[in-house]
């Protein structure tokens, strides 16, 4: 994954794009967060559509009154999403997660199933968490349900893969239909993988 758009979404997830908020995750020179404030995990989440702009401006206004707890609530959120990285990581690799990071994953799972509710709309009933703006980690819930209809899907797994560019290191959702896909973005690093051997065969 290269640094021309930093808000690259390849991962065919919610789940997988917030896993991918880290580039070059496998290499030490390069590798960049992309979560350095609470303010930047805001400004992913109205690119992933997690949250409005309205709700993004009430949070920051929380944040910069209580900037303890927004710190808090990053680490929160960085956590969960190495925990995520960790465990589908495994599931790309067909091994199992280390227990500590599914305990660890679970323990997010029981804290926002807390507020999941059944809600009876028109014809029909849906799970639905019950949203409160106030909290300033309100964004998690939908991407940590994402995460969780992913991995108790049996035949999904097989999709999750790991981007074979050199020290990327980023995980997508498969949707081709002969399950072929190799790279995170052949405009990136597929054209790298392709130069790397066009200069091989060359030389």
């Amino acid at each position: 994954m290269s640094e021309m758009n930093s808000y690259m979404m390849v991962g065919e997830r919610l789940c997988m794009d917030f896993i991918n908020t880290v580039s070059w995750r496998e290499s030490d020179e390069k590798r960049r967060d992309w979560f350095t404030s609470y303010a930047k995990i805001v400004d992913w989440c109205i690119h992933a559509d997690v949250l409005t702009k309205q709700k993004a401006k009430v949070l920051l206004l929380k944040a910069e009154e209580k900037p303890s707890e927004a710190g808090e609530v990053l680490k929160r959120i960085i956590e969960m999403r190495e925990v995520m990285y960790q465990i589908f990581k495994s599931v790309s690799k067909g091994t199992s997660p280390h227990p500590l990071d599914l305990e660890c994953f679970n323990g997010f799972v029981s804290n926002f199933y807390q507020t999941l509710r059944v809600i009876h709309e028109k014809d029909h009933y849906t799970l639905k968490f019950m949203d409160n703006e106030e909290n300033l980690d309100t964004m998690l819930p939908p991407i940590l349900q994402s995460a969780v209809d992913l991995l108790v899907s049996k035949n999904d797994l097989e999709r999750v893969k790991k981007c074979e560019g050199d020290s990327c290191g980023w995980l997508f959702f498969d949707t081709s239909r002969n399950r072929s896909r190799r790279w995170c973005s052949m405009a990136d690093c597929g054209n790298r993988a392709k130069a790397r051997r066009f200069y091989q065969k060359e030389k």
